[in-house]
């Protein structure tokens, strides 16, 4: 007997021991022996049976907590699937320091104090908890699994699979009658997308992308109900329950981390909505500044009119940076090093391939404000002749006199020179000239009278400022005079050139001078004139002007 009773305290001593151990373990390196800590990090595993959580357990290093709820969770499918055992014999036996859960005769775990202190309750008070968990746990299994249940569950399986398949056949035929409503009643209405002239959307990619959304409504409402479906059939079951709560999760999670994202970037999204509703109620009221501006209801002191658009696109890209500055902080992701670095791919590129965009761009700058030339000028740029037909950052547009459309880059222009025959016509007059040869034995002052006589014959060219002769010099066979004239419409130029050379011809005719233009090489036996009688040969037709003139 006393061997007996040594035995038995012995085996109380180790079991006390082995619980005070595993608390210690559990608690980790350093804690002293029985001391707990609340704050510590305590790792837990859940004991499942059949998809459902009975409750937690802790482990120790030599027994983690996923391997101890994997070892509860095995005794207990074992226990609640033998048909011998009572579910009703679950019973809490006290012990020295511990509390063994069983059922009947077998023992399904053991509770220490160090288990009792995670919960922050006594531990008879966890083991009659865990204890009733386990005897509910068992009758589910048998229930679940009685032939009357899976027959019953099967049955609401085969429901749900032909209520999704009306379903399916129901979103179909609603989404089809649908699309006939919006063809009979709205595809005739729906219009191309566009500018003016310029079209942006053809009302074909409108109409398919209405279908497009229509058919991406559909397919959600399918899957969506499929989903549900086969949540509904896959908790009807025992062994397949896991399996609905693992694809739930699947499914919720990157919704519940959106969500979760949304929320969080919730104040960071409201001071983005306000900032860019303050940034565009700004831009307005500039726009409209700048607009009374352009059509001249208010005047600024050595502003031009012309610079109002170009000053405002300039402010509204300086408003705009500093809007975005102000802004990055709170863009979500931002602060992420992905963000950063794609940030930073981006400024290389940009600062790689933006140095001529740059340079155009400030070189259209200092043209409009240097004001060299508008739209609507006559102008030589290099050896290209024409209107100005757009003014834009990069580049300046020009409609030659053969209408031909050339692109001219403004850093070119800003390097080059240009010639405007605008500028200055309209108040002082843009002179045209041109030059003739004529021998020495015609007298001077009747050459000046002929080519005045020509200029007054051409309409366009005016009287006020008077025209004038200039000598071009005294060459070795003939004496060079230039004829200026002044117009005031730079577009009618190459007009009234031509006009001003028919009519330098025909009065050098009408009194037999000769002109020697281009090359001289000897005297001819006649003067190289044209007779008045052949003025108008074949295939020319007299105009009454010229009739008028002659007589």
């Amino acid at each position: 007997m006393l061997c007996s009773r040594f035995r038995g305290l012995l085996l109380s001593v180790v079991l006390t021991a082995t619980a005070g151990l595993a608390v210690a373990a559990a608690e980790g390196p350093g804690t002293p022996f029985g001391d707990f800590h609340p704050d510590a990090e305590i790792v837990t595993a859940p004991v499942e049976v059949d998809g459902r959580i009975l409750f937690r357990v802790r482990g120790v290093t030599s027994f983690p907590a996923q391997t101890r709820a994997d070892a509860i969770a095995d005794r207990l499918e074992r226990l609640a699937s033998d048909p011998t055992v009572d579910a009703g014999s679950v019973r809490v036996v006290e012990g020295d320091g511990h509390s063994a859960i069983m059922v009947g005769d077998r023992r399904v775990m053991m509770l220490f104090d160090a288990d009792a202190r995670i919960e922050d309750v006594e531990r008879a008070d966890l083991a009659h908890a865990n204890s009733e968990r386990i005897r509910v746990a068992i009758e589910d299994f048998r229930r679940e699994r009685s032939p009357e249940v899976l027959k019953k569950h099967a049955v609401w399986a085969a429901g749900a699979a032909v209520a999704l398949a009306l379903w399916i056949a129901l979103v179909i035929w609603l989404t089809r009658r649908l699309n006939s409503v919006l063809e009979e009643r709205f595809r005739n209405r729906i219009g191309s997308l566009g500018i003016q002239s310029f079209e942006i959307l053809r009302a074909e990619r409108i109409w398919y992308a209405l279908g497009a959304a229509v058919s991406a409504l559909r397919f959600l409402a399918i899957v969506m109900a499929a989903l549900a479906c086969l949540d509904f059939v896959l908790n009807g079951f025992p062994w397949t329950r896991g399996l609905a709560e693992e694809l739930t999760r699947v499914v919720l999670r990157p919704l519940k981390s959106m969500g979760g994202a949304l929320v969080a970037y919730f104040p960071d999204l409201v001071f983005l909505v306000v900032l860019a509703l303050v940034v565009r109620f700004v831009l307005r009221l500039i726009r409209l500044f700048f607009d009374a501006v352009a059509r001249g209801s208010v005047t600024l002191e050595n502003f031009e009119i012309d610079w109002a658009w170009p000053t405002y696109k300039i402010v509204r890209f300086v408003l705009l940076t500093f809007a975005v500055i102000i802004a990055y902080p709170y863009i979500p992701g931002s602060d992420s090093e992905a963000f950063k670095g794609i940030s930073l791919l981006v400024g290389v590129v940009v600062s790689l391939g933006s140095s001529s965009a740059i340079a155009n761009l400030i070189a259209g700058l200092m043209i409009t404000y240097r004001r060299a030339f508008k739209i609507g000028d006559r102008v030589m740029i290099g050896d290209v002749t024409g209107d100005v037909t757009e003014l834009h950052a990069q580049v300046t547009h020009l409609r030659t006199l053969k209408n031909e459309e050339v692109t001219i880059a403004n850093s070119q222009i800003l390097n080059g020179h240009v010639v405007n025959y605008s500028a200055l016509a309209a108040e002082h007059g843009l002179i045209l000239h041109s030059t003739v040869g004529i021998g020495y034995e015609t007298p001077w002052r009747q050459v000046e009278a002929m080519l005045l006589i020509a200029v007054a014959r051409t309409p366009g060219l005016l009287a006020d400022p008077p025209p004038f002769v200039l000598y071009q010099g005294l060459g070795d066979f003939c004496v060079g005079y230039e004829i200026n004239a002044y117009c005031d419409d730079a577009r009618a130029m190459s007009r009234l050139n031509a006009s001003l050379q028919r009519n330098i011809l025909d009065v050098f005719n009408e009194y037999g001078v000769q002109i020697m233009t281009p090359n001289y090489e000897a005297d001819p036996s006649h003067p190289k004139l044209v007779e008045r009688g052949q003025w108008y040969a074949a295939p020319a037709v007299a105009e009454p002007a010229d009739d008028a003139a002659r007589k």
